[in-house]
């Protein structure tokens, strides 16, 4: 049977290959990979093509059928974030369809991966490390550097080095410390250890990769949601008690990572509580009173629920520049329900959301609109809530108010 070794080089430099790397690459006859990965073996007798995608490594064996043992360069390791899993799956695909025509046997060879070689130099562990691929995708930087004492960043597209430490500082980690690796293993290798806030101007090489090192991280005193009410500073500001966060929240159905706009945000305790599930997610409370901004402010600072992101401003028009919400909680409205119901699914057309009510008409406004802007499996649950308070040698029961929660979802 024919052989395709697909080979891990390490970092780039010809003495991170391992030797069992060396040694497939050297037996082969057919070597393909990028210019700068093939320029480690300058005297290869065989045949060299450089391509790096997966599709024209593919033509490229397909091509040369006569080949009894092809090897392919990928950098870093095999295991991480690397082409060979796409690679490995066009060759399966390939032998279903050919059958014997194409029968080569696929072998992984690994190699040191970028984190591997970065954490060694730094002389850190890394079993501990958070590891975030940022090529071309929009992953939540602050989302993993919240929740992880160390995070390690893959850079790419429009996410560089200097755009990482802007998100840091803009969030208040001026003083994360953050090491950058630039050309790693080869001869301009740069290693540098500096607060984010010192960053934020600096260009980089493309070819960077970053760790971060955070302790601030947030502070997650339960598993569940309907944290106490006396964990936060209320002044005179209206705040949604911890009885109907709780049922509230379980209506509003969060994931890890959702974006979720609290509108009417009060003092934050719906902001507070729904940090603490979304964890890798961000928490935007819509607030127009300054005081209550100020409580907001407070609640989350002395909380650590640190991806709640303060937004001042009236709904609908503070939201125009946020990001599209997976979730909504309206706990007030100031009369403009359907301009931010409107907004919301010009957003995200399957947006799901959870409206606090007190008043019969409010409730049945909300009802309306719901039903007007195509929401389904709407739900109505009024919740009553009474307290035990202890008088002389007796508790009686002291009531809040009645609250609707009314939840929905677009299909």
């Amino acid at each position: 049977m024919k052989k395709i070794y697909l080979i891990g080089i390490g970092m780039g430099n010809a003495a991170t290959l391992t030797e069992q790397g060396r040694r497939a690459a050297e037996a082969s006859r057919l070597l393909i990979g990028a210019e700068r990965m093939t320029a480690a073996f300058p005297e290869f007798p065989g045949t060299v093509y450089h391509e790096i995608s997966p599709g024209k490594i593919l033509d490229s064996i397909r091509k040369n059928p006569g080949y009894h043992c092809v090897a392919v360069l990928l950098s870093g390791d095999v295991g991480f974030f690397s082409g060979a899993k796409k690679l490995n799956q066009l060759i399966e695909e390939q032998k279903r369809d050919e059958g014997l025509w194409f029968d080569y046997e696929v072998e992984f060879i690994p190699g040191i991966s970028s984190l591997q070689y970065f954490s060694a130099k730094l002389k850190l562990s890394w079993e501990d490390i958070k590891i975030v691929s940022l090529h071309g995708r929009e992953d939540n930087i602050m989302g993993a550097v919240w929740n992880h004492a160390k995070t390690f960043f893959l850079t790419g597209g429009d996410y560089s080095v200097q755009r990482i430490c802007q998100v840091l500082a803009e969030n208040h980690l001026q003083e994360a410390t953050v090491h950058v690796g630039e050309k790693l293993s080869y001869p301009e290798e740069r290693i540098l250890t500096a607060p984010a806030g010192s960053l934020t101007d600096q260009e980089f090489d493309p070819l960077s990769v970053v760790l971060v090192e955070n302790d601030r991280l947030i502070k997650r005193t339960t598993a569940t949601h309907g944290l106490d009410d006396r964990l936060f500073l209320r002044g005179q500001v209206p705040m949604t008690k911890s009885e109907i966060r709780s049922i509230s929240l379980s209506k509003l159905k969060l994931r890890s990572g959702d974006i979720v706009y609290d509108i009417g945000a009060g003092t934050g305790s719906v902001s507070v509580d729904m940090a603490f599930q979304v964890r890798e997610g961000s928490i935007y409370a819509v607030e127009y009173d300054e005081d209550a901004l100020g409580l907001i402010r407070a609640n989350v600072e002395q909380l650590g629920a640190w991806n709640v992101k303060i937004v001042p401003g009236k709904a609908p028009e503070a939201l125009g520049n946020l990001p599209a919400p997976d979730r909504a909680f309206i706990g007030g409205t100031k009369g403009n329900l359907p301009e931010i119901l409107e907004l919301l699914i010009n957003k995200n057309p399957r947006i799901r959301v959870v409206v606090n009510a007190i008043t019969l008409e409010t409730m049945m406004e909300t009802l309306e609109q719901l039903k007007r802007f195509g929401f389904e499996d709407v739900d109505l649950v009024q919740i009553f809530a009474a307290h035990g308070k202890e008088t002389a040698n007796y508790h009686m029961m002291q009531g809040q108010n009645p609250i609707f929660v009314i939840s929905g979802e677009r299909p």
